[in-house]
């Protein structure tokens, strides 16, 4: 049996993951280490950790005979798109590639959450057709057209990422950075009611500003109002911001997408709030949280398929 291996390094994970025939045997991931009270980490103490990191996510694997080697290299499928903390990943991936004498792979870290998305959701019936999707996290907010594996970007924030909108307030109220999960959890809806506070938006067409929502949830905790409230503010604002951004977005693409779901993938989309309110507007996909947070899982599966459409196996 063939088997592939994903590495994958973003600013704020070290993972590594394998398939074999299209099936995801193990999804290993660490954390990237960052200090109490802050909101982020520097590209050095990211590349940093995955150095310190990668021999016990990668030893998590087992042993494995590997046919082929994949990678993320960059951010995003686009012109310029460059991270220091990818060449951690892709060091580890090329020393393996040349000992081990097998084909390395590169893909961009978008790519790989779009695709381990679709797998988790079940989908990978979707990998050569059209559809919207969304890469929401700490570093893109992006909507994006996917077309038969071609990723272009037609939207998204103009300003801050919903990840730094949720940790920047997350960390205001208390909460360990990342604070996506804590967020979630101390979000109470009916206490935003009671204190008459409002979800916000902004979008227009399929762009939209979220530092607005920083401002303001700021305002509310200098206001006195509970921190329940305004977590359940922040979140509340985003799902009906993403859901202005679907329903503009499928009826500027009607004619592409008519009749198929729109994928959310990416760390936010894992939120317990925003998928059940958007599953019930719309046809949409989640990934479960392993696969929608950040992960090697979709660089494995890329790799896999990259090698058998070029050994026509």
């Amino acid at each position: 049996m063939m088997t592939f291996l994903g590495i994958d390094t973003s600013n704020y994970t070290t993972s590594a993951s394998f398939c074999e025939d299209g099936v995801v045997g193990c999804n290993s991931k660490c954390p990237v280490f960052v200090k109490v009270g802050e909101r982020g980490v520097r590209q050095s103490d990211a590349v940093f950790s995955h150095v310190k990191n990668m021999p016990e996510v990668i030893a998590v694997l087992g042993e494995k005979t590997y046919t082929a080697i994949g990678v993320s290299v960059r951010p995003r499928d686009v012109e310029g798109s460059y991270m220091p903390c990818f060449l951690a990943g892709q060091a580890v991936a090329s020393s393996l590639s040349t000992t081990l004498g097998v084909p390395m792979y590169t893909f961009s870290h978008q790519a790989g959450h779009v695709r381990a998305a679709l797998y988790s959701a079940g989908r990978n019936d979707l990998v050569d057709k059209t559809f919207l999707a969304f890469h929401i996290s700490g570093g893109t907010t992006e909507l994006l057209l996917y077309e038969k594996g071609s990723i272009t970007c037609v939207g998204g924030t103009l300003d801050i990422n919903a990840g730094q909108l949720i940790d920047r307030i997350g960390v205001l109220l208390g909460l360990a950075f990342p604070c996506g999960a804590a967020l979630d959890r101390m979000a109470d809806f009916e206490a935003m009611k009671r204190e008459g506070i409002f979800p916000m938006i902004k979008v227009t067409d399929l762009s939209c500003n979220l530092s607005g929502l920083e401002n303001k949830a700021s305002d509310y905790l200098k206001k006195g109002h509970s921190y329940e409230a305004i977590a359940a503010f922040v979140l509340a604002s985003l799902e009906k911001t993403l859901s202005k951004l679907t329903e503009n977005a499928i009826d500027t693409f009607s004619d592409k997408v008519k009749g198929m779901p729109v994928l959310f993938s990416g760390g936010v989309s894992g939120n317990s709030y925003i998928q059940k309110k958007i599953v019930n507007k719309f046809d949409a996909l989640f990934a479960e949280s392993a696969f929608s947070s950040d992960n090697a899982a979709g660089i494995a599966l890329l790799c896999e398929e990259r090698y058998r459409k070029e050994h026509g196996c």
